[in-house]
C-alpha cells in the first residue's frame, strides 16, 4: 500500500515536481486540492492509503453528483498520455489554462512528463484571452497544445474576432482539446473557419480524461451502449473510488474477463465505432409522465438565436410534476414561445421549457461548468 498526500495545485508547478515522483512510484501518490495544505490520511476516514500501483487521487465535484475520489495509476495516467500523443500526431508542449486539481489539468502535467517537455503554465485566476496569447507565444516545440472548456474556447474566438494578434497565435497550436461538457457545434465550426484545430474530447476522471477525441476512442479504449448508456474498456481505467466499494462496485463491472465503467452517460454507438454522447442518464425529467432529457433540450436551445451559452435545468411545475427552464445571462429574456414550437418540433410537447430566467452571470464550477444546482436553487426561489 502507499500512502496519499495532499498537494495544493495552485502552484502546478511544484505539482509537476510532485507528479513525477509519483508516475516513478519514488514518491506518494498525490491528491491535488485547489486550496493550500499538505497532509496525510491513513485512517477509514482520511485519504489513504491506496494501492502500490495508484499515482494520483482525483476527488471529483460535479453539477449533479455528490463528490468521488478516483484512484488513478500510473500506468492508466501513462496510457492515456501515450494514446493522446498517437491521436494528435506526436509529443509536444502544452500549455496549462485549466484548474490542476482537475483531471484535465493533471492530464496536461502528465503529458509534458510523457513527451519530456516543460509545460508553460498560465498564471491563476481569471481567464484573460490577451493573457492567453502571451502564455501561448512561450510554447517554443514544433508541436504544441492546450486542453481547454468551451467557455474559454469561445472567449478566445471572440478575442480572435477583433485582435489579428491573438488569431494567429491560435493558428499556432497543433491542437486544441475542448471537453469536459458539451460543445456546441456552432463553436467548432467558428473555430474551422478560423483555421484553428479543435478537437472535441470525451472522458471523465475515471478514464484517466479524454479517451474519445471526434467521436473515435484512442489507444485501446473500447465504448459500447448497453440499454443506451454508454460503457468504457480500456488500460485508461480507474482502479475505482477511494473508500467507496459499493460505488466502485456498481460503476465498474466485469463481463467475460474484460473490465467496463458503466458512466452514467447516454449516447450510441455506430457500426464504425464513432461514439455520440446525448446526455446524462441522471439529468433527465419526468414531465407529464413522459421522460425529458434536459441535455437534449440544452442542445437543441443552443441552436436557436441568441441563445447560444443558455443553459437548461429543471424546475418544479403545478401541472406537469417538473418541466425544463431555460436561463440565460442577459438583461431580458428573448420571446418563449419560439423556443417552446422549436423544442416541441423537435423533441416531442413535453420537452417545452415553461419559461427563460435571466441572470446577470451563468455560475460556473472550478472546471468551467454550468453549475446546475445553484441555478435550479436559484430558479426555484
Amino acid at each position: 500500500m502507499r500512502p496519499v498526500r495532499v498537494v495544493p495545485a495552485g502552484d502546478p508547478l511544484h505539482l509537476l515536481t510532485e507528479l513525477r515522483l509519483a508516475l516513478s512510484a519514488t514518491g506518494d501518490a498525490l491528491l491535488p486540492v485547489p486550496s493550500s495544505g499538505n497532509g496525510t490520511g491513513t485512517g477509514p476516514g482520511g485519504i489513504g492509503p491506496v494501492p502500490r500501483r495508484v499515482a494520483v487521487v482525483i476527488e471529483t465535484s460535479g453539477s449533479t453528483a455528490a463528490p468521488k475520489r478516483v484512484m488513478l495509476s500510473t500506468d492508466a495516467l501513462l496510457a492515456s498520455a501515450a494514446a493522446s500523443s498517437v491521436a494528435l500526431g506526436g509529443d509536444g508542449q502544452w500549455l496549462l489554462a485549466l484548474p490542476a486539481h482537475y483531471i484535465a489539468g493533471v492530464q496536461v502535467l502528465v503529458r509534458s512528463i510523457a513527451a519530456g517537455t516543460e509545460p508553460v503554465l498560465l498564471p491563476p485566476g481569471h481567464f484573460d484571452p490577451v493573457v492567453f496569447a502571451e502564455y501561448a507565444r512561450r510554447l517554443v516545440e514544433p508541436l504544441r497544445f492546450t486542453s481547454l472548456v468551451p467557455v474559454q474556447l469561445a472567449r478566445l474566438l471572440d478575442a480572435a474576432d477583433a485582435d489579428p494578434a491573438i488569431l494567429t497565435v491560435l493558428r499556432r497550436f497543433t491542437g486544441i482539446l475542448v471537453g469536459g461538457q458539451a460543445v456546441a457545434p456552432a463553436l467548432i465550426d467558428r473555430a474551422e473557419r478560423l483555421r484553428i484545430r479543435v478537437l472535441r474530447t470525451y472522458g471523465s476522471s475515471e478514464t484517466a480524461g479524454g479517451c474519445v477525441y471526434d467521436g473515435v476512442p484512442i489507444g485501446n479504449t473500447l465504448v459500447r451502449a448497453v440499454d443506451g448508456q454508454l460503457e468504457i474498456s480500456g488500460a485508461v481505467l480507474a482502479d475505482g473510488y477511494l473508500g467507496d466499494e459499493d460505488r466502485t462496485g456498481d460503476r465498474f463491472l466485469d463481463d467475460q474477463g474484460v473490465r467496463w465503467y458503466r458512466t452514467g452517460d447516454l449516447g450510441t454507438v455506430a457500426d464504425d465505432g464513432t461514439v455520440s454522447v446525448t446526455g446524462r442518464a441522471d439529468n433527465v425529467i419526468v414531465s407529464g409522465g413522459e421522460k425529458v432529457s434536459l441535455d437534449a433540450v440544452e442542445t437543441l436551445v443552443r441552436t436557436l438565436p441568441g441563445l447560444g451559452e443558455a443553459v437548461v435545468v429543471r424546475a418544479a411545475d403545478p401541472v406537469w410534476g417538473q418541466a425544463p427552464v431555460v436561463v440565460l445571462a442577459a438583461t431580458a429574456p428573448p420571446p418563449l414561445e419560439p423556443v417552446r414550437a422549436a423544442a416541441a418540433a423537435a423533441l416531442g410537447r413535453a420537452a417545452r421549457p415553461a419559461r427563460i430566467v435571466t441572470v446577470d452571470a451563468i455560475p460556473l464550477l472550478a472546471s468551467g461548468k454550468p453549475d446546475r444546482q445553484a441555478l435550479e436553487a436559484f430558479i426555484a426561489l
